[in-house]
């Protein structure tokens, strides 16, 4: 047993494992050899419970308010979003999503994207995806002063808003790392952060049957499926996610659908 907290000790002081550390436990976390802490971590079935309990209703008939949306209190949803976009391929992508009557969320990116690709952007917003914010030039934001922060995040939801009209209320830090001096700026900046229980790593392969096999290996009830558009194996793998999903019985939700009757609060971090 000494050895073993001897090892786990040495795991720590490396920056790379304690911010796993911190995503993984979804605790208030004091991260060893450093003093950055993360509070404030809700699971999506917490959050609707909670909201649900301070409206006053039922468990049963609780869910989202507006008129044939999906209620992920009863049926067994799933978020699907989608990082780094808008890029070349994401108009084949939201040709795939209007066919199969899906709605996605899209954390854009800026540099080379929001300012590249506008009629995809306000594209999206048409067809009634949800947008959300990933950063102008994808730095991690741990490494950021408070002001170096609100910077990366500003351009993205200035060009949000000038496109649709509207800026985005979620976001999603690069990698997943944040921190209670993350959460502050979100906060101040009127966004919730939005991590993810399901990866393919899809950035770092081709094989659109390997990406596939590896959402639907990991997808439990109230998760968050992470992919990127701008990957070429990628887009050619949703539809037989979504296919393979709904023959599971899973409803395929947007990430404000999944967290319904709640609503998103600013600087929260939200990760099944």
């Amino acid at each position: 047993m000494k050895r073993s907290r001897t090892r786990l000790g040495q795991r720590l002081r490396k920056p790379a494992f304690r911010a796993a550390v911190t995503l993984a436990t979804g605790a208030s976390l004091l991260l060893t050899g450093g003093c950055a802490t993360l509070h404030g971590v809700k699971a999506p079935h917490d959050a609707r419970e909670a909201a649900a309990e301070e409206s006053g209703a039922q468990k049963s008939a609780g869910g989202p308010d507006s008129p044939g949306s999906p209620d992920c209190t009863v049926a067994k949803c799933v978020a699907l979003t989608f990082d780094g976009g808008p890029s070349k391929p994401t108009p084949k992508l939201l040709d795939i999503l209007k066919e199969k009557k899906v709605h996605a969320t899209f954390f854009l990116q800026g540099k080379g994207h929001t300012d590249t690709y506008p009629d995809t952007v306000l594209r999206m917003s048409e067809e009634g995806h949800e947008i959300a914010n990933h950063t102008w030039s994808h730095k991690v934001l741990t490494e950021l002063s408070a002001e170096e922060i609100e910077a990366e995040m500003k351009p993205v939801q200035d060009d949000v808003r000038r496109i649709t009209g509207r800026a985005p209320v979620l976001m999603r830090p690069p990698q997943g790392r944040t921190s209670d001096d993350v959460s502050a700026v979100m906060r101040k900046l009127g966004l919730a952060q939005i991590l993810w229980s399901v990866t393919a790593k899809d950035y770092a392969t081709t094989d659109t049957a390997l990406i596939t096999r590896r959402v639907l290996g990991q997808t439990r009830r109230d998760g968050i499926i992470l992919l990127h558009d701008r990957y070429k194996g990628t887009v050619p793998a949703v539809p037989g996610i979504i296919d393979s999903l709904r023959r599971r019985g899973y409803t395929v939700v947007t990430v404000s659908q999944l967290l319904a009757p709640a609503s998103p609060e600013p600087g929260t971090v939200y990760r099944p």
